[in-house]
């Protein structure tokens, strides 16, 4: 082979495209954690709810990814009703310190699944446990930690040469629970039926499918263990991608709910009704995956920042003790808290901070992770601000703050926009500022990453 040739074969190689599989790895791993004891339930406030059966397990699941620049970043999905700041914290803490990731490269996502157990101080003031339900609770959530820390590990241990991709579906099971409510009928009955789905290939093997959905897993409100709507459907998706992983991921649901629901104890005919939903969103992420997806090239950008949202004033002390004598459940859990926090803070609290975290897939993906209980508006808004196609929104990351309402669900008032403020101990609704708080925050970081993304 002459000089010449040769020159030629090595510029064509050195040109040309370099496969999508070179440049990612991917890992996944999940972790069991249907209890072995009896545990109260979560997501319902009021007297014990203790589990009679298990419908299915309950699941944390993560997914690693290290992109061509070799940073890695994980995003871990769980089964749960919530996290609290202080559990975050400690998952933060262990994953930093035995694996080495940094915080803003570390999403955690909850379903928000009212089927599960009460973990750690998270909606504390929501139950009225005896001393022995609260050991159970107790124990759980030190299981729960040591399993967040298995689980981040081994999906990092996974790692393979794999192919990202990302479309999007649709389905229609989210209703507007705000509207649907007696005396809602004129408020607006706004939902979003997109179905982000990403998935990891290694060769012709779907390691891993994430996908996303706005709506409240509250299809089932007795007394068994189960993932409701969204484990059937993760469930569903497993058995038509064999060998892979399905992760749920709560997106914009603070005011939707599956509907239509059987509340109480009918436990048979509503478990066929939250499975019938959940094969109705493992159908819309089957089309997807079995449909042309858009290829993810890295590298992948991230950001972490946190903003401040601030309380309208609340009751005086004098107020709060007028109170109490007359008040009962937790209506006085929450006059007494605040009676406490008077005592040693000498005030109630007026803000609290709140985390936002973007990453940024190239131009095809932005994903978009918010905190707390976010209403549909925030995924209606930032997807029109940043591409209908190419955003992902997704709430109930980090703490479970709080119902996280827009302008216009704070105008209008009602549970997510005002009175649903006070289980999470917190003093009054927030101020008119409160939307406009978190677009500025998510306007800077999605910046950000646009940014460091660009080629020096």
């Amino acid at each position: 082979m002459n000089l010449f040739r040769r020159l030629y074969l090595l510029t064509t190689l050195l040109l040309a495209p370099v496969p999508a599989f070179a440049q990612w790895q991917a890992g996944v791993a999940q972790v069991d954690i249907t209890p072995t004891e009896p545990v109260p339930l979560a997501g319902y406030g009021g007297k014990t709810r203790l589990p009679l059966r298990v419908v299915h397990p309950i699941w944390i699941k993560a997914l690693a990814l290290r992109d061509s620049a070799g940073m890695t970043s994980v995003l871990v999905t769980a089964d749960l009703v919530g996290l609290s700041e202080t559990m975050v914290d400690l998952i933060a803490r262990q994953a930093l310190e035995k694996h080495g990731l940094p915080r803003e490269r570390l999403l955690l996502n909850y379903s928000h699944n009212h089927s599960c157990p009460v973990t750690g101080d998270v909606l504390w003031l929501y139950y009225e446990h005896t001393a022995e339900e609260k050991a159970a609770c107790d124990r759980y959530t030190k299981h729960l930690h040591q399993w967040y820390d298995e689980v981040i590990g081994k999906a990092i241990a996974d790692l393979k040469p794999a192919e990202l991709s990302f479309e999007q579906g649709l389905a229609g099971v989210a209703v507007n629970r705000r509207r649907s409510r007696p005396g809602g009928r004129g408020l607006g009955g706004q939902v979003d039926q997109d179905v982000p789905v990403l998935v990891a290939r290694s060769g012709d093997q779907i390691r891993a499918v994430v996908f996303g959905y706005s709506c409240h897993t509250t299809a089932l409100s007795g007394l068994t263990i189960s993932g409701d709507y969204a484990g059937f459907a993760q469930i569903a998706v497993e058995k038509t991608f064999p060998g892979s992983v399905a992760m749920f991921v709560q997106n914009c649901g603070g005011d939707a709910n599956p509907l239509p629901r059987i509340m109480g104890s009918n436990e048979a005919p509503a478990a066929d009704l939250a499975q019938h939903y959940g094969d109705i969103l493992a159908e819309a992420v089957r089309q997807v995956v079995r449909g042309k997806m858009i290829p993810l090239n890295g590298p992948l950008v991230v950001a972490m920042g946190t903003t401040e949202l601030f309380f309208q004033p609340g009751p005086s002390l004098d107020e709060l003790r007028n109170r109490r004598p007359d008040a009962k459940g937790m209506v006085r859990r929450e006059i007494e808290h605040w009676i406490a926090e008077y005592e040693s803070e000498g005030a109630l609290k007026d803000r609290v901070p709140y985390p936002v975290q973007v990453w940024r897939f190239g131009p095809e993906l932005t994903y978009i992770a918010l905190t707390g209980e976010t209403v549909v508006d925030y995924s209606l808004r930032f997807k029109a601000a940043y591409g209908w196609d190419t955003t992902w929104v997704a709430g109930y990351h980090n703490d479970l703050l709080s119902y996280v309402p827009s302008l216009r669900v704070l105008r209008e008032g009602g549970y997510e926009g005002t009175t649903g403020i006070y289980e999470y101990g917190h003093r009054a609704p927030y101020t008119e500022t409160v939307e406009q708080q978190i677009a500025s925050k998510v306007e800077e970081l999605v910046g950000k990453t646009r940014d460091e993304s660009l080629p020096p």
